[in-house]
């Protein structure tokens, strides 16, 4: 599939950011401290393959191999304009002298946290910079603050945040800053729809979900015998374990029928509802090898009828 198909695009907040309201997820490019047995050169060719489909957002973090996922897509999208592909990162994770990680916010950190992902990165401007996650003691406001005059400056174009509660968004929004919240929602978690939307929605602000397939639950890939191990992550999750895990697998199963029709993947199918859900921005499934960059891109064709979403939505609701 070649990107001038994709002709829909989105804004990010109040900032002057264009992007696809599909991106691509890059925990496992080079997030080794994430994944067993990840290769960094599948890394750099997930990425490549995501933006020759047509997907321009890239979705990374420090955090993700502690600043190689960064340093892999700096490599990766050398050769392509830069003035075409949206690059949102995030940062609050301090290393200490001992290899301690701890989470700051103070405006020296993040100021200097920029500066560093430009340097891995490769490039002069990040197109959106987020606040990982929340610290104790920093007040947020002032950490945005921080971020709007690196704004101004025209090192970042849009402020994000994320992992933060309703209190701390509002506290993190208040002088009207903040620009994209991207925060754990997917069919199976929805408890975002409770306040979040709304207040989302007043202050122009663009959601962005984080674990859209919820590690894997929403692709069709598990059935009622799938067992995970003891030091696999999933083995201690409720959702994977018991009569959630079944009735979950369940209502996935009576989706298979409807990507049949669309001659689809349940995976694309369920990113196909996303992409038409008018409280999210842009979804970013991550991926692990090239032929899931280009099947996620496939439900940028899917065109689910107003009667399909619904069944989809009120199947999960």
């Amino acid at each position: 599939m070649e990107g001038e198909e994709m002709t829909a695009e989105v804004k990010i907040g109040k900032s002057n950011v264009i992007t696809t309201p599909l991106g691509l997820g890059t925990n496992a490019v080079g997030g080794h401290n994430l994944f067993p047995n990840l290769d960094d050169a599948t890394g750099v060719a997930m990425v490549k393959a995501a933006l020759d489909a047509g997907i321009t957002l890239l979705d990374t973090a420090f955090a993700y191999g502690m600043g190689q996922s960064e340093r892999l897509i700096g490599q990766a999208i050398q050769g392509y304009d830069r003035e075409k592909i949206q690059i949102a990162t995030k940062g609050a994770q301090k290393v200490l002298a001992d290899g301690q990680v701890v989470i700051d916010n103070s405006p020296a950190f993040l100021k200097q946290a920029v500066a560093d992902s430009l340097e891995r990165l490769q490039t002069d401007y990040l197109d959106i910079f987020y606040i990982h996650f929340p610290d104790d003691h920093t007040p947020l406001n002032e950490a945005v603050a921080a971020l709007q005059e690196l704004k101004e400056a025209g090192k970042i174009r849009a402020i994000g945040v994320s992992n933060m509660s309703m209190e701390q968004l509002a506290e993190a929004n208040q002088d009207g800053y903040v620009d994209v919240d991207e925060e754990l929602y997917n069919l199976v978690d929805r408890s975002a729809e409770a306040e979040r939307f709304a207040y989302l929605k007043e202050h122009d602000i663009s959601f962005v979900p984080f674990f859209p397939l919820a590690s894997g639950l929403l692709t069709g890939k598990y059935s009622q015998e799938t067992t995970f191990a003891a030091d696999d992550i999933r083995h201690d999750n409720p959702d994977f374990t018991g009569a959630r895990f079944e009735t979950i697998i369940n209502k996935v199963d009576q989706l298979k029928p409807l990507a049949t029709k669309y001659g689809v993947t349940v995976t694309e199918l369920v990113l196909a509802w996303y992409l038409k859900n008018p409280a999210i921005t842009v979804v970013i499934p991550g991926a692990k090898q090239v032929n899931q960059v280009k099947s996620n891109a496939k439900a940028l064709t899917v065109d689910l009828t107003l009667a399909d979403y619904d069944y989809i939505n009120q199947l999960f609701s």
